[in-house]
């Protein structure tokens, strides 16, 4: 071994321990800056935090200013049901609230109400028993359905109790309630009222219980839709086969004669006319007032052009729109049968897609635990369209008892 080597052997042994202090040192700054970053992160991650609760907080707040907003509205609606439309009256006494007030209603020309949340007033779908329309010679403004003595009548709408009253000759013991989507309901025939005047209810709150009361030939409900006093056909705004209603919002017209409104409120999807016999008329100057023929008042009414008529009764003078829309559209399709003997394929499916769009509508009721979300996927649907559909958000309460629209 040569004397370089030797120094070069000596001098690593001498260099050891200097680099194994280093090493110490140069971990403890490792650790420092690794402290001082995590520090950092630390703090940046929990001001972000802040900020997003902050963030939440606040639209926490809004969503709930909204929602106070909202039920104030509601709340305030109940208090003083469809008040632009009847005003101060509250008459308690009346089933047509400005029977012998000095302000007599002002009639619209048309009104739209909202029916989505109509909730059928008994628990099972029942028989129509009894129309509305004239009936053994006096007008039938309701419609009756069957019902057994003592089971549970719920209000239609939400709304607050106006009248609560006995007919021994009429309704019997029965129920007026006012609605702030302007409509007033009649429930008859009760066994019991469950509900006293200036109780404010809800769609499918109990009310009363079914009976055969008054004038009365068996247990049954006696159901009625009035606007400003004046009854309008229930079968109009409900489909009782389904028990659910014809369109979320209805729009009613002021019925026009010689261009004269008539205060006579009909859907406008159905324009129903009835005139009730006054002193002096005759089959012929009733035909000639509404426009129609003897024949077609004899057809529509079930009587004959020597039939008596009696003061005060009440006769249907037009069939209706739907009824001419429907005669038409049969007319039509015979002329075609006539002329085609079928149809190319592509036409056929053009028939077949439109005959998918203009299915009935489907609607659910809403049960224990029901959500938005979990009625829209039953339904191969969105919760959005759900809101757009019912007119309704996400944030809605949904009531037991409430029907929603689903497609």
């Amino acid at each position: 071994m040569t004397v370089k080597s030797i120094l070069s052997v000596c001098l690593g042994f001498l260099m050891l321990p200097a680099m194994k202090a280093e090493e110490p040192e140069k971990k403890a700054v490792t650790n420092d800056v690794v402290n001082q970053a995590n520090m950092v992160m630390e703090q940046h991650v929990s001001e972000l935090m802040a900020e997003r609760v902050g963030f939440k907080k606040d639209i926490a707040m809004e969503k709930l200013a909204e929602a106070t907003f909202n039920a104030e509205v509601a709340r305030e609606s109940l208090m003083f049901p469809a008040e632009d439309l009847y005003g101060s009256n509250w008459n308690t006494r009346w089933v047509d609230p400005f029977r012998g007030e000095a302000e007599k209603a002002n009639f619209p020309d048309s009104c739209a109400i909202n029916c989505a949340s109509f909730v059928y007033p008994i628990d099972s779908i029942a028989r129509v028993t009894s129309k509305y329309g004239p009936r053994r010679r006096r007008m039938h403004r309701g419609i009756d359905l069957k019902v057994q003595k003592g089971d549970t009548i719920r209000a239609a709408f939400d709304g607050k109790v106006r009248i609560r009253n006995y007919e021994r000759r009429g309704y019997g013991y029965y129920l007026v309630i006012r609605h702030p989507n302007g409509l007033e309901t009649i429930y008859g025939h009760l066994s019991k009222q469950l509900v006293q005047v200036n109780d404010i209810v809800h769609a499918g709150d109990p009310i009363g219980l079914g009976g055969n009361t008054g004038r009365s030939t068996g247990s049954h409900l006696h159901f009625e839709t009035r606007f400003l006093g004046q009854a309008i056909n229930p079968a109009e705004i409900i489909d009782f086969e389904n028990g659910v209603p014809i369109h979320d919002m209805f729009v009613f017209r002021n019925v026009k004669i010689n261009g004269r409104k008539s205060n006579i409120y009909t859907s406008s999807d159905d324009q129903m006319v009835y005139h009730r016999v006054k002193s002096g008329d005759t089959l012929g100057k009733i035909a000639r007032i509404y426009g129609t023929s003897v024949s077609e008042l004899c057809r529509l009414n079930g009587i004959k052009p020597t039939t008596m008529l009696r003061i005060g009764q009440s006769l249907r003078c037009n069939a209706g729109a739907n009824y001419v829309a429907k005669t038409k559209k049969k007319q039509t399709e015979a002329k075609k049968a006539v002329t085609v003997e079928a149809q190319s394929e592509p036409l056929a499916a053009v028939s077949a897609e439109q005959s998918q769009s203009e299915a009935e509508p489907v609607y659910h009721k809403i049960q224990s635990g029901d959500t938005l979300g979990a009625i829209a996927q039953k339904y191969g649907t969105t919760v959005s369209k759900l809101c757009e559909l019912n007119g309704i958000t996400r944030t809605t309460i949904l009531r037991l008892g409430r029907t929603l629209r689903c497609s």
